[in-house]
């Protein structure tokens, strides 16, 4: 559509797509480095934060390199993690997991429970004080080109299409943000990163992408339940062995507690609701008991990128660069990555600057690449290469007491004596037929303790303009119901953790159709990763649209 409107531009040093950590923290660094640079943030988010969702227990190993002097700026990162526990949940009771076998790495002293979407807030402050423009609200839809085939710039606050893909009354074209190099940090599974990936190749040679679903509450409870910088992971139930994931329970702030539950999104069972299994586990009595007189005020959902160092991809393409999520950089067993996002967006800053400085534009920041190769980045990620692949193979109890072992192995200097394992299959490949397991049924929600999806997706301040076109593509409209309904039970109706996806049928429970219901969508891109079919893909609805996420 870039090609056949006609729009203003605007031109600058560098276009950052995404107001989370890594792109507010590239703009920082272009504007520490030089108060002369033009940058431009984009941001699709009806503000900065909006659309931040994390557990959030975060490393200051990033923002103290980036600012030094944070605390002292008044950074919302309060409290201090005080106590930390580690548990495998059974269906009647809970194994306590001892700490001093882990590597130091894993531990938590020193970290803090923050809302991520606060601290990012907080960083736009910072990088607006240094002379970064922000435009919250400006989804960007498209790229635009330069003759030589290289990234130009993106368009961005396109409105006012309506449902039918017409021109409405309030239609708006958008503008072309120019720049010589551009930044993409749009989150996990983004739709620009993902056009990148295909377009020139920066998978190739790589291990599939691998992803989770975290799923999160934030709670506020009484006195009694609340136990400041109280850190608590579990693994196990109600999970089977083969099924990844576990949950997390985090204390901070004004009496919050945020709770989440991730499923790693390889697994098998076509019948296994990420969401009802969250609101299951809050029942074992290891979990209520901090939840107990509380009361839930805030929901969220999110992909979690999950392939560490096999499938981070090529960094670089002609004119632009991938930052944090959009590359991969989360470490799955620390269960962090802001700060790795945050480190990520300096090493580009500093690539494309040194660029700009030499009179270049528009060309490959190798340098990028490199800097990651030499970073404690790549560090990290390679220490902890073969946890992911351990727990895929060998499952929850034997996967972690290897991946246990690894990490001992690794620590030092990153040799193992597995070498660097494969990921194999996308997460959609794994999904395996609905006819070779059981439906699960799952218990009522109480609305105590458990809640159904459409009051959740009430509680994420969710709203999209109905007369737009969905932002939700099926590629071929017939295939949830010819393909996915009969081989796989239609797992979009229960992987998707906001209720977009139904299974209609007739007065008679015949004739099924597929619906989706787009205006429900968090935005947590489930859909567009765990498809069996890869049908479904996931773009950019017009901007503002989405969750409001609160101090998530």
């Amino acid at each position: 559509m870039s090609e056949a409107v006609e729009r203003e531009s605007m031109e600058y040093d560098v276009v950052i797509v995404g107001a989370g950590p890594s792109g507010l923290a590239a703009a920082i660094r272009l504007k520490q480095l030089s108060p002369n640079i033009s940058v431009a943030v984009l941001e699709k988010g009806s503000e900065v934060g909006a659309h931040i969702l994390s557990g959030a227990v975060i490393d200051p190993k990033g923002i103290s390199e980036l600012i030094p002097n944070w605390k002292e700026l008044g950074a919302p990162l309060e409290t201090p993690v005080s106590e930390e526990k580690y548990l495998l949940l059974g269906p009647q009771g809970s194994l306590d997991i001892p700490l001093w076998p882990m590597p130091s790495y894993v531990h938590n002293k020193g970290n803090y429970v923050a809302s991520l979407g606060n601290v990012c807030r907080w960083m736009a402050q910072q990088a607006e004080g240094l002379g970064v423009e922000i435009y919250p609200g400006m989804a960007a839809s498209d790229l635009v080109w330069n003759a030589d085939g290289s990234v130009k710039g993106v368009v961005a606050g396109v409105f006012g299409i309506d449902k039918d893909g017409n021109k409405g009354p309030d239609y708006q074209p958008g503008v072309e943000l120019h720049a010589k190099y551009t930044m993409i940090g749009e989150g996990v599974r983004g739709s620009l990163a993902k056009a990148l990936k295909g377009k020139f190749g920066l998978n190739d040679g790589r291990e599939p992408e691998k992803y989770g679903i975290g799923i999160k509450e934030l709670w506020q409870v009484p006195d009694a339940c609340f136990v400041p910088g109280l850190v608590v992971h579990t693994l196990g139930w109600p999970l089977d062995d083969k099924t990844g994931g576990g949950s997390f329970m985090y204390h901070f702030g004004d009496h919050y507690v945020a709770i989440g539950f991730v499923v790693h999104l390889n697994y098998k069972n076509p019948w296994l609701s990420p969401f009802d299994e969250f609101q299951r586990m809050k029942h074992h009595s290891e979990v209520a008991k901090y939840l107990e007189g509380g009361k839930r005020i805030a929901y969220g959902a999110r992909a979690i990128s999950e392939g560490g160092f096999q499938s981070v991809p090529k960094l670089y393409f002609p004119g632009g660069v991938l930052l944090g999520d959009s590359a991969g950089f989360v470490n799955l067993p620390r269960i962090k990555g802001s700060h790795n996002a945050m480190k990520s967006g300096m090493m580009a800053a500093e690539a494309a600057f040194a660029a700009i400085q030499a009179g270049r534009s528009g060309d490959e920041l190798v340098e990028y690449e490199q800097a990651y190769q030499a970073s404690w980045v790549r560090k990290e990620l390679h220490t902890v290469r073969n946890i992911k692949p351990l727990w895929s193979k060998y499952g929850t109890i034997v996967g972690n007491g290897l991946g246990l072992i690894e990490m001992f192995t690794t620590r030092l200097n990153g040799f193992s004596l597995f070498g660097t394992l494969k990921h194999g299959k996308t997460d959609a490949e794994s999904t395996g037929l609905a006819k070779d397991y059981e439906p699960i049924v799952y218990p009522k929600p109480d609305g105590v303790l458990s809640f159904d999806k459409l009051s959740s997706v009430f509680l994420s301040n969710t709203n999209h303009d109905e007369n737009q076109p969905a932002h939700l593509k099926l590629k071929d409209p017939a295939i949830p119901i010819e393909i996915n309904l009969p081989r796989f039970g239609e797992p979009a109706r229960l992987y998707c953790p906001a209720g977009v996806y139904e299974v209609l049928y007739d007065d008679k429970g015949q004739n099924p159709r597929f619906q989706i219901n787009f205006q429900n969508c968090v935005h947590c891109k489930t859909c567009d990763i765990k498809d069996p079919s890869q049908n479904i893909n996931w773009t950019t609805p017009q901007g503002g649209d989405g969750p409001n996420y609160p101090n998530m």
